[in-house]
């Protein structure tokens, strides 16, 4: 069976899109993850909550304040990235409800008023997005660095004092340099992965 999008679509989303380790000096413009963001920002979330929230980071010290917190190789990687983006979720994501889901004005308050509740849901759903944003940057035809490897409390404090967003993910995002990939890893065949009950 066919998918209806085209192989070479396929190729540049998924079977030859891999995280990358470096990349070249080449910029990002804010006009390409703009078009990024308005292409992804249409993908579903529940109650079209959208709790993701991107922080580019871009002058030298925010990059410096933001390594500060980085582990291992996540350090250098970040230094020499054109562009990296913090992501957050939103925790008063509910406040934007009554615009982003108008034709049931009741559900910011029926299912949101707790916030240990709009937390676990706005992670799951800002996690969701991650995936959708990491999929823009490759239809951009640019590379993704994801990482998680982060002291994100940290994060938190130094670039979201007021304690209204959450980070969980920082992802670099360019070119890919010279040897920007890993070889492939394994993946899980159909028969091992889904199950029919």
């Amino acid at each position: 069976m066919s998918l209806a999008l085209d192989a070479a679509a396929q190729d540049l989303l998924f079977r030859e899109a891999q995280t990358a380790n470096t990349f070249t000096d080449e910029p990002v413009t804010d006009e390409q993850v703009q078009a990024i963001y308005d292409l992804v920002k249409f993908a579903p979330t529940a109650f079209n909550q959208s709790p993701l929230r991107l922080t580019l980071v871009r002058s030298e010290d925010a990059r410096k304040r933001l390594v500060a917190h980085a582990m291992g190789a996540n350090g250098p990687k970040t230094l020499s990235a054109p562009l990296t983006a913090i992501l957050s979720v939103d925790l008063d994501f509910h406040e934007k409800l009554p615009q982003l889901f108008p034709h049931a004005p009741g559900v910011k308050d029926a299912f949101f008023s707790e916030a240990a509740v709009r937390e676990a849901a706005g992670t799951q759903n800002a996690t969701l997005q991650a995936g959708y944003f990491i999929l823009g940057i490759r239809a951009a035809g640019l590379a993704a660095g994801p990482m998680t490897g982060f002291d994100f409390a940290g994060v938190d404090k130094e670039f979201f004092g007021d304690g209204k967003q959450k980070s969980f993910l920082v992802i670099n995002l360019g070119k890919p340099g010279p040897d920007a990939f890993f070889p492939r890893s394994p993946r899980l065949e159909y028969a091992e992965a889904v199950s029919t009950i």
